[in-house]
């Protein structure tokens, strides 16, 4: 079994990490536009408006609102089948609660998915990813709020109409499994605990609305456009046990209950016995109307869609920690890490594959994977990062092993940032991602030109061969 000739090569950007102009094109604010920007040592800070003479990465990020058609010619160069894009649901409804959408923002996008069209390139939207409108959080508290699941089916049927024939791929909300993790449940659902509030009964809450905000997004989108396909978007961690004592391997597997708390929703349309054992363990409450449950079983996804970048271990006598995408873990020392701590582990994806299709039998899409590194620009402006050519081709390895070996459904691969973009989690530019570099730094300097960089031209050849040629030699 190899991969077919449909194999959806690409890679992957969020608006508020990418695109910019925050406060153009009647655009309303989100909550990344108030988050300001940090470094690995300094945390983000949340504000609660912006304040002057501050920096925030996402007013400007790359500039991809300028400079879209650029960018396209950039991944249509590399040979690109699809790109993963989010929409910034702030740029379409400004405060969140409207009615009727802003035209200019619905015709940005018409814009570039045109564009990207034009060289074949399909469009893979995410709905949410990472930017609530700031006014729902502050006059609605979020998705602690049932209405937040109106207001967010009229943004979807408005997106489903507009881009109809257009947008195949959907997904609803980014890493929806964030919001129950270790990080902040702001990034995720625009959430900031207030003195008193029980956290676990807000993050069930707020995470019991957007499953049945995301399962009526799938409904609405068979409906709107049949042709089209809607999926979920989990952040996977693969949990090995710190050793084959029993208990550690009982730790390993619990630890991965916030995931498949919302993959057996999303998939199988209810409440699992993983997902009220869940329920029970952390001794939360919440709130289900007699009618959610048959939203939740008529809107099943078509698809997963996950990030995977590195793994770590549970068991009960760890003490040693290191950083993760989003939630941290336990440090494996037969691991080697990145700059920012993360563990390099491929065939830990070829595992998240396996786990995942074997527990839930639809296809699967890698949208996120990736080395976040420092780059180094040469005198002659060659920039040589053999270390992502490594990183990106032992993941490749690992999951044509799924598919030829294991027999795993397997979409596509966008990994993340193909051009450089603004870290979530820190802020900062230095971590780069890209096959094509952006010259801007940490403090939003820089005349943000794009230039490539050795991988561009390697990843090239990777999908020229459709994943045969993943040799470092050009």
């Amino acid at each position: 079994m190899k991969l077919t000739k449909k194999f959806l090569w690409g890679g992957a950007t969020a608006a508020n990490q990418f695109e910019g102009g925050y406060n153009e094109g009647g655009r309303g604010l989100s909550i990344n536009d108030v988050h300001k920007g940090g470094n690995r040592n300094t945390p983000r800070v949340i504000h609660a408006h912006i304040h002057e003479g501050e920096y925030y990465p996402s007013h400007i990020a790359v500039d991809f609102y300028h400079r879209y058609k650029e960018d396209i010619a950039l991944l249509a160069e590399m040979g690109f089948k699809c790109f993963r894009m989010s929409i910034s649901w702030s740029r379409i409804f400004p405060r969140g609660d409207e009615e009727k959408p802003n035209e200019e923002g619905l015709r940005f996008y018409d814009n570039v998915f045109d564009e990207l069209l034009k060289y074949g390139i399909e469009p893979v939207v995410t709905i949410s990813h990472y930017e609530t409108p700031l006014v729902l959080v502050q006059e609605y508290g979020s998705w602690r709020n049932r209405k937040m699941i109106g207001f967010f089916q009229n943004y979807c049927q408005t997106l489903f109409r507009r881009y109809r024939g257009k947008v195949k791929y959907w997904m609803t909300f980014n890493e929806v499994n964030c919001i129950l993790g270790n990080a902040n449940p702001y990034l995720q659902a625009g959430i900031n605990f207030k003195p008193g509030e029980n956290q676990i009964d807000v993050k069930l809450q707020a995470s019991h609305y957007m499953m049945v905000a995301s399962a009526l997004a799938v409904s609405d989108c068979h409906k709107i456009d049949p042709d089209a396909k809607i999926g979920c978007m989990l952040l996977y961690p693969t949990t090995y046990a710190a050793t084959c004592a029993p208990e550690d391997q009982l730790l390993a597997r619990e630890a991965m209950d916030m995931t498949y708390y919302f993959g057996d929703v999303f998939v199988r349309g209810k409440y699992t016995n993983v997902c009220t054992a869940y329920q029970e363990k952390t001794g939360g409450s919440f709130t289900v109307e007699p009618e959610d449950a048959d939203i939740l079983a008529a809107g099943t996804v078509d698809y997963i869609g996950f990030s995977y970048y590195s793994s770590r271990i549970e068991g009960a006598h760890v003490t040693e920690y290191t950083g993760g995408n989003m939630m941290r873990g336990g440090k494996n020392p037969y691991l080697n890490t990145s700059e920012w701590g993360w563990q390099t582990d491929p065939i830990g994806l070829r595992m998240a594959l396996n786990n995942l299709y074997d527990r839930y039998q639809i296809p699967l899409f890698i949208v996120e994977n990736g080395l976040g590194a420092v780059d180094q620009v040469e005198s002659d402006g060659s920039i040589i990062d053999n270390y992502r050519i490594d990183y990106l081709a032992q993941h490749i390895q690992a999951f044509k092993d799924a598919v030829e070996i294991d027999h795993v459904d397997l979409m596509g691969y966008t990994p993340w940032g193909p051009i450089d973009i603004v870290s979530a989690g820190t802020g900062e530019m230095k971590k780069r991602y890209g096959f094509v570099y952006v010259d801007k730094d940490d403090e939003g300097n820089g005349t943000l030109n794009r230039s490539r960089k050795k991988s561009f031209y390697w990843y090239k050849k990777v999908i020229a061969t459709n994943g045969e040629d993943l040799s470092n030699e050009l």
